[in-house]
């Protein structure tokens, strides 16, 4: 596909490579085997989707380092594991490209396509990155529901939605043009360790995209 050719040879933000290219270089002892990607992230899954789930960026030593979003990190877990509990994945773990996963009826993707320091990107990095999710909502013609993982997604969305502010609130729901939006706190180790996220809030994500997708007909 050649937005996913696009994506992982840019290099917009000279910042976030240099990061991620050091990140690689300077690997923990866990790690010490594997060859990380360090390399942007296109998003992953089933193109003819009808949820899409936006989270901030790969991590550090997840994504940047397996190659796929979501993928070898507590967060990955957590998101794989709830859509294998509804049907959507055919296996309950995301370790490496490798594993077998195969998503059904979804689409992970992200506001940013590079690991940034601490988890933090600058407004300028989220600038231009934005294009890249801009054009997978045109080529994901069959999404009717949206899950942003996190504050920044929620904003990133409602930009290219060109929405004026909506409120933040976990569980939420709101009509977004021909899209329905569900707001979800981001399942980082922060908020799922301190009780912030917990598993069956998390879980009803889930099931109230399922809910409105019966609801509705292809």
């Amino acid at each position: 596909m050649e937005l996913r050719d696009r994506i992982i040879n840019c290099r917009k933000c000279p910042r976030l490579i240099s990061y991620i290219k050091e990140v690689a270089k300077n690997k923990p002892k866990r790690y010490k085997n594997w060859e990380y990607w360090a390399k942007p992230l296109p998003g992953f899954g089933d193109l003819k989707a009808r949820i899409l789930i936006i989270g901030l960026a790969p991590a550090a030593h997840g994504g940047n380092r397996t190659g796929r979003m979501f993928t070898g990190d507590s967060s990955g877990n957590w998101l794989i594991k709830a859509l294998y509990e509804l049907g959507y994945a055919n296996q309950p773990y995301s370790v490496s490209l490798d594993d077998g996963l195969t998503l059904k009826d979804v689409y992970i993707t992200a506001c940013l396509r590079c690991a940034p320091p601490k988890n933090k990107p600058n407004r300028d990095e989220l600038e231009n990155c934005r294009e890249y999710l801009e054009e997978e909502l045109k080529i994901l013609k069959e999404v009717k529901v949206v899950i942003t993982l996190g504050r920044i997604a929620f904003d990133t969305f409602l930009k290219i939605s060109k929405y004026p502010k909506l409120k933040f609130k976990h569980g939420e729901k709101y009509k977004v043009g021909k899209y329905t939006l569900i707001v979800s706190y981001h399942p980082s180790r922060q908020n799922t360790q301190t009780g912030k996220l917990k598993w069956e809030d998390w879980l009803n994500i889930f099931k109230e995209a399922n809910l409105i997708l019966r609801s509705q007909h292809r």
